[in-house]
């Protein structure tokens, strides 16, 4: 299970942050999830309440946006958004397509009580 040390490596980020601004706790983390991220946002969720026991985050609430697949072909232009993994144009049938979204992973927001 990667995603807990994804979290381990947010709670760093999120520790960092909230003593720069010297606040007391962090009340809410929003991230944005990539489908072609790798990354399941139900075993984020519970490493995210397994790792934020006895923290400043203890009582944080976790917010996941989940993003979807878009892409573009190279070979038409064409942009589109997949319904499924099958990343294939579906103007020209081009398997030449680039990858606009749907492989982040970001922390996007988080709420402090100062």
């Amino acid at each position: 299970m990667h995603e807990l040390s994804i979290v381990a490596s947010l709670f760093d980020i999120l520790n960092e942050k909230a003593k720069e601004q010297k606040a007391k706790k962090i009340t809410k983390v929003k991230l944005k999830v990539g489908m072609l991220s790798g990354v399941v946002p139900e075993l984020l969720e519970s490493a995210f309440e397994i790792y934020k026991k006895d923290t400043i985050a203890s009582d944080a609430k976790l917010e996941i946006e989940t993003t979807s697949i878009k892409a573009k072909c190279k070979k038409c232009g064409f942009e589109f958004s997949p319904e499924d993994f099958t990343i294939i144009c579906p103007t020209c049938c081009s398997y030449q397509v680039k990858i606009l979204s749907g492989e982040e992973l970001l922390l996007e927001k988080m709420e402090l009580e100062i």
